[in-house]
């Protein structure tokens, strides 16, 4: 398993990644608390009022293998910013679902893309090359957007979401930064937007 890392901000802040313990039990609940309610909608895709007992026990009680999970720390106060966790299929041990959550005064500072970045590095130590996730998908050129990008492979849809999987990189995240990042959040729209706007959906 990876060493902690302290990593750069692009506003000249840094972070430190490390993997979850069950200590940080409170930290996550108070990070929880910190996410907007469309934040959290977005992490469940329903509600989400509060953590449970039981979740807060699976999301910090992890195996670092078939389940890894990190958190991104402010190293000056030690409060925790993010987490970033996959699960691997059952179905398929070369795939895992990932999920990454960043409190709402910190996203887009390169929060999630530095967490994305290290759950990638430990998932292809874990044997792992393809990253899946159910997102939010609710208009037909978002669909047809993601089906036509080669990185992506649309595996279902339902209900105004679809669930996609990514092929990772040998190292990095290369081209996929910003894809990864919006299947992370649990959100294409954002993507689909900023390929509408540099052209990507044009005849």
């Amino acid at each position: 398993m990876s060493v902690d890392r302290v990593v750069s901000l692009p506003d000249a802040g840094s972070l430190l990644i490390r993997p979850i313990s069950p200590d940080d039990g409170a930290a996550l609940v108070e990070g929880f608390n910190r996410l907007s309610d469309q934040s959290r909608y977005r992490r469940f895709l329903s509600p989400h009022a509060r953590l449970s007992t039981a979740e807060v026990r699976y999301f910090t009680e992890v195996d670092h293998h078939d389940h890894e999970a990190l958190v991104a720390l402010d190293p000056n106060t030690g409060t925790g910013v993010g987490v970033a966790r996959y699960v691997r299929s059952a179905e398929d041990p070369h795939s895992a679902e990932i999920a990454i959550a960043v409190v709402d005064d910190l996203q887009r500072r390169g929060v999630g893309t530095r967490l994305a970045s290290a759950l990638a590095d430990r998932a292809r130590e874990e044997g792992i090359n393809v990253f899946t996730g159910l997102v939010l998908a609710d208009n037909e050129l978002m669909l047809n957007l993601a089906g036509e990008l080669g990185q992506v492979r649309v595996l279902h849809r339902e209900r105004g979401t679809v669930e996609i999987a990514v092929e990772l990189p040998e190292q990095g995240l290369g081209r996929l930064t910003r894809l990864l990042h919006a299947v992370a959040a649990g959100d294409l729209r954002p993507f689909i937007h900023h390929l509408v706007e540099a052209g990507a959906g044009g005849a």
